[in-house]
């Protein structure tokens, strides 16, 4: 149950007259009723306030549950004293003295905002009509229709006309019809008229039917909800904690899980299977071959990766490395205006969702024939987002349906087929990586980041056969945390 349930359930036991026990001596609420429409009628006859034409009999079909036999179901405009407020631009509103006055805005659920609190001219009349004075319950018309508040201060208030004012005729406990109006909005017997913007008009409010107890009962239970409340807003902070404890959980885990997985915990370390120095040793044996073949270019070397650039410990057997000592090319995608048709599909960053290229929708483009093979895309090929709100979203070519290339804002980076390409995935969703990405991320409008951050990366590179073992332990267990996630 959250804790507007628990609340609201609460208050319905109150206003159904479950809360706390009746008392015989405490009188009925019929008796109160009469006493009321009795002070009601001697202020008609002071000339107060105005007749109102009579409300309809309540009909069991407006009456939702059932109340207590000394209760009394009425409506509000039987025993409240309503009226709404000024509006602002009213014709000839020039004239008068400027007081303050307070909308919806100001109004909250019992406690006002006086931040913002405007100005304007009120005749002797308006004052008396429109004012708010200790006591009174203020309910709001527009807006959050519904919303309520005690006026609890000593110095009276004037109040703009999408505010209602309930003055009580005869002595009630005001602090119980808050709860009633606070129960009525959150549980929807609270409703508002119209499409654009929701208002609870004033013949809405008049027709209100609320249960109306003993005044000593009526005390009674208001104690009660305040010694409640709370134990409520305990349970709510606990609730809330345990929520977000929720909603974090399953990111979390997964964000722990690729960590033991980078820094050799979730699987164990195999001597049989050799050492990450020696792959890459191999790796870069290879790299020499392809560069005295001129299929790859001869790049400037890196730099030692220092001391203070390792993060944790890694076993014996892994070795830290960068990415661009691994990877055979890093390389910037192909600007063209995207077509229906052309030579050629060029994959964009918008034609990645959920890790899978939506090849459907995927636009064409020309480019030269002599071009192609330098951006052309092959299965394992990870393709890195360089700019915008995706900046250092990768993705793993599995397949490529159609000869294809892949835009401007995209980096594809390829690497020995002496790597895992799922671990290199894996990698590039590590905290370590996003780590690196965001100290090499230049910070402007458009945050973008090159192929330079990326090259200068470090990662701890396992032997190939235990790479392929984290990846295995990997795909059984990050399906879980999507599955905790939905």
């Amino acid at each position: 149950m959250t804790p507007q349930e628990q609340k609201n359930s609460i208050l319905q036991l109150a206003i159904q007259g479950k809360l706390v026990e009746q008392r015989p001596e405490e009188g009925t609420a019929e008796k109160l009723y009469k006493q009321i429409q009795a002070e009601k009628q001697a202020l008609i006859k002071a000339g107060k306030i105005k007749k109102e034409k009579p409300l309809p009999e309540i009909t069991e079909e407006e009456i939702p549950f059932e109340i207590p036999e000394s209760w009394k179901w009425v409506y509000i405009g039987d025993i409240f004293l309503h009226n709404t407020g000024k509006a602002q631009n009213a014709s000839g509103s020039s004239s008068g003295t400027i007081r303050k006055f307070i909308t919806t805005s100001n109004l909250y659920w019992n406690c006002f905002d006086f931040s913002k609190v405007k100005e304007m001219p009120f005749t002797e009349q308006e004052i008396e009509r429109c004012s708010a004075k200790k006591g009174d319950l203020l309910v709001c018309e527009g807006g959050d229709c519904g919303r309520t508040a005690i006026w609890t201060y000593d110095e009276e208030v004037c109040i703009q006309n999408h505010v209602h004012r309930l003055r009580p005729y005869a002595l009630l406990s005001i602090e119980y019809y808050y709860y009633l109006f606070y129960l009525y909005k959150f549980t929807g017997r609270l409703r508002g008229r119209g499409v654009a913007i929701q208002g609870l008009s004033s013949e809405a409010i008049h027709k209100v039917v609320c249960p109306l107890p003993p005044l000593a009962e009526q005390k009674r239970i208001v104690a009660k909800i305040e010694e409640l409340l709370p134990l409520i807003e305990r349970y709510e902070k606990a609730w809330t904690r345990l929520e977000d404890f929720n909603r974090r959980f399953p990111g979390d885990l997964q964000k722990s899980i690729l960590q033991l997985a980078i820094q050799g915990k979730l699987v164990e370390q195999r001597p049989e299977e050799g050492t990450g120095e020696e792959l890459y040793k191999q790796i870069q044996a290879e790299k020499q071959t392809l560069i005295k073949a001129g299929k790859i270019k001869k790049e400037k070397p890196l730099p030692e990766i220092a001391e203070d650039e390792v993060p944790f410990e890694i076993p014996e057997s892994w070795k830290w490395v960068r990415w661009g000592d691994l990877s055979e090319s890093i390389q910037y995608g192909y600007n063209a205006p995207a077509q229906e048709s052309g030579r050629i599909k060029m994959v964009r960053i918008s034609d990645i969702q959920d890790g899978q290229v939506l090849w459907d929708s995927v636009p064409y483009c020309d480019i030269s024939e002599q071009d192609i093979p330098t951006y052309l895309l092959s299965a394992n090929d990870i393709l890195f987002a360089r700019t915008g709100g995706t900046v250092g979203k990768t993705y793993l070519v599995k397949d490529v349906p159609e000869e294809s290339i892949y835009a401007g804002y995209l980096i594809r980076t390829r690497y020995s087929v002496k790597l895992c390409p799922e671990y290199m995935k894996h990698f590039m969703e590590s905290q370590l990586y996003w780590d690196q990405l965001h100290n090499g991320t230049i910070a402007t409008a458009q945050p973008n980041c090159n192929g330079k951050t990326l090259s200068k990366m470090i990662l701890p590179l396992p032997p190939l056969a235990e790479q392929k073992r984290i990846v295995a332990k990997l795909e059984e267990l990050l399906p879980l945390c999507e599955r905790l996630k939905a």
